[in-house]
């Protein structure tokens, strides 16, 4: 049969895409082809390709060699608006929508339909109730983008490529914004696509979500694609093997905890932006000597305001916090004064917090600590001593290339993010804050970085760890407190935590010991 989904050409063939940036060559020659009406998987360490290649087939930028076909038919995708008019859609990680628009507005912003709005609002409004109900995307339609949450937000960007009749959806990362409970709720709209026939692109990082949800799962490294294979045929230990090319432990292993004094204590911690909105509230608890304690939660619901206010960066506006027993807030103790007894942070964003970018590895490597004995030769500082200790954080730390000299950002993210550590973690800290510790960070680096925080806690360290992802909240964390709306919705011991737990508190719904 000529409609027989076996006989049917790929919904997406790839053909040899090439694809340089200078003389870094991005995509090798790729050969992808997508079927119709199925999940498939792209895996890949960052800078393996994945965003380049996807870039590609939705006209973002224009491949050096290589063809696109479509359900058989060759496409010259030079815009994202002739991806669009062959049927394919993409969903950022970063959305693309018009905050102080409506979500009637944003769907057809672009495509009205008419040389009178209203009469295209009127239609669009019919034709996306119904596309709702047939796939459980419910939103409402005349609400202001500004004011939704960040799940209700990616269904937006979905019924966007619905509406414009995408058979082909790229989703780039669509969980990291995601409660569990929400990202169930994705994977069941993507069940019902893959029913209807369409096909979904899913780029991920998450190996668990690549098992439950595709039919097939193509592998990256380098710029090219190492592996092809059904699902059901692999395991997410092959596949990270694949990615990194060598054997990856991917559990995190640690002993129970022995926590000792409080190293850290936080009360009626309150902090507001410079609108008076409270960010932060009346948060309170301990953290120990020898333990982690986890701050669960989805982005921007408080985390970065509360490590920013430990560390010296955010001014509370009502509260303590104790160092070892000194009130850092009534002491008016800044952030260098902080790190002189013994606080380190590893900040969320190490762009914007971590490093600077024009410095040399060597020079990012003593931010904070520049004004250290050792690093000093009478009023000037000691480059030479700078560049070996360094050196010595690159052997320690596994940073690589190891050269002093080169800028930060000639290195990967990963390393990036090793240099950070070994900076914050060899200058001995009591206490560690670590925001988005594997944020952006190839799997390789990630179980270094996993051992580097276990072995501080065994140490006898106190460490806060905030992350957005929960494998890494439940991985490493002996306790877990659950931020929402600013607020401590819930604190559970390790051995208690589930991901359906974790994932209510996430959304509000406060947990035990919190009325």
């Amino acid at each position: 049969m000529a409609d027989d989904p076996k006989n049917a050409p790929p919904a997406l063939e790839l053909r040899g895409i090439d694809k340089r940036f200078g003389a870094v060559h991005a995509n090798r020659a790729i050969h992808l082809s997508i079927a119709r009406g199925s999940v498939h998987g792209l895996i890949g360490e960052n800078g393996a390709g994945k965003s380049t290649l996807m870039n590609s087939v939705y006209g973002f930028h224009r491949a050096d060699a290589g063809e696109v076909w479509v359900a058989g038919r060759q496409v010259d995708i030079r815009t994202p608006q002739d991806a669009i008019a062959a049927g394919i859609g993409m969903v950022h990680q970063h959305f693309m929508l018009v905050e102080n628009f409506t979500v009637l507005e944003n769907v057809v912003l672009g495509v009205e339909g008419g040389p009178l709005l209203a009469g295209g609002l009127a239609h669009a409004r019919g034709a996306l109730e119904q596309l709702a109900r047939n796939y459980g995307l419910e939103v409402p339609l005349d609400a202001l983008i500004s004011d939704l949450p960040v799940g209700l937000q990616q269904r937006v960007e979905i019924l966007k490529a619905l509406y414009r009749r995408a058979e082909i959806l790229i989703l780039d990362e669509p969980t990291a914004v995601l409660t569990p409970q929400e990202a169930e709720a994705l994977f069941a709209m993507l069940r019902r696509l893959r029913a209807e026939g369409k096909s979904v692109i899913l780029v991920t990082h998450k190996l668990r979500e690549i098992m439950a949800i595709t039919d097939r799962v193509t592998v990256m490294r380098q710029g090219a694609v190492v592996g092809e294979v059904a699902t059901v045929m692999t395991s997410p230990r092959e596949l990270a093997e694949k990615m990194v090319g060598r054997a990856v432990l991917l559990r995190v292993e640690k002993a129970p905890a022995h926590p000792g004094e409080t190293l850290l204590s936080v009360r009626e911690l309150e902090v507001r932006d410079r609108l008076g909105v409270a960010r932060l509230k009346r948060v309170s608890f301990d953290v120990h000597a020898g333990e982690i304690v986890g701050i669960a939660g989805v982005s921007g619901n408080g985390q970065s305001e509360l490590l920013e206010a430990i560390a010296g960066i955010a001014q509370p506006t009502h509260g303590s916090i104790l160092l070892q027993g000194r009130d850092l807030v009534a002491g008016h103790v800044d952030a260098r004064e902080r790190r002189r007894l013994g606080l380190a942070h590893v900040p969320e964003d190490r762009l914007r917090m971590g490093v600077v970018t024009s410095f040399s590895a060597a020079d990012n490597a003593i931010l904070g600590y520049h004004d250290r004995a050792a690093y000093q030769r009478g009023p000037l500082l000691n480059h030479a001593t700078i560049r070996r200790e360094c050196e010595k954080k690159m052997a320690n730390h596994d940073i690589r290339p190891p050269v002093p000299a080169l800028r930060i950002t000639a290195f990967s993210g990963g390393n990036q993010q090793k240099l950070v550590l070994a900076r914050e973690i060899d200058c001995d800290p009591r206490v560690l804050l670590i925001g988005q510790p594997t944020r952006g960070v190839d799997i390789g680096a990630i179980e270094f970085i996993h051992k580097r925080l276990v072995a501080l806690r065994d140490a006898g360290k106190a460490l806060l760890l905030v992350s957005v992802e929960l494998d890494e909240i439940l991985g490493l964390a002996d306790r877990i407190l659950v931020l929402n709306g600013g607020e401590i919705v819930g604190e559970v011991a390790r051995a208690d935590a589930t991901e359906e737990k974790l994932g209510l508190m996430m959304a509000g719904v406060k947990g035990e010991g919190h009325a």
